[in-house]
């Protein structure tokens, strides 16, 4: 695949659709060893609404998710074996380790995550990660997940 990728390919990729897709470009990727992608935060994120009406932050559970559907891009694209099964094309997470949140983000950011591998299967993988806001970190974890 050429780089970037963007939603018409990562919906090739990924399970998640619309409002829980949280990936809208891939623009590194070293298969096996580093993949670097990008969510810009907009206003109208369904999750505004709520949190919070005076004070828009986007919610950390879904920065990490975001973090992980990146990390799962990495995954998939590593072990293409893993896409082959329609009916159960699923990523699970089995694990979210030393989770820190450095600075919230707001509306108009623009989050850029970056990933590798720590350990790595044909089925279970454990990547380090981190999402940056203006090359500030603004959280970072170690995420597990099950491919199907």
């Amino acid at each position: 695949m050429d780089l970037p990728l963007t939603y018409k390919d990562i919906i090739k990729i990924l399970p998640h659709r619309h409002p829980f897709l949280f990936v809208d470009m891939i623009t590194e990727l070293e298969v096996g060893k580093k993949v670097v992608g990008i969510k810009n935060v907009t206003i109208n994120e369904y999750f505004f609404t709520g949190h919070f009406p005076e004070k828009p932050i986007m919610p950390g559970v879904l920065v990490i998710e975001a973090m992980a559907q990146v990390g799962g891009i990495l995954a998939r694209l590593s072990e293409p074996e893993s896409m082959t099964n329609k009916k159960d094309n699923a990523i699970y997470f089995v694990a979210i380790d030393k989770v820190r949140f450095r600075k919230p983000v707001f509306p108009g950011d623009q989050i850029i995550f970056e990933l590798t591998p720590m350990r790595k299967g044909s089925r279970i993988w454990k990547m380090k990660g981190k999402a940056m806001v203006n090359k500030e970190i603004a959280a970072e974890a170690e995420l597990v997940a099950a491919l199907r």
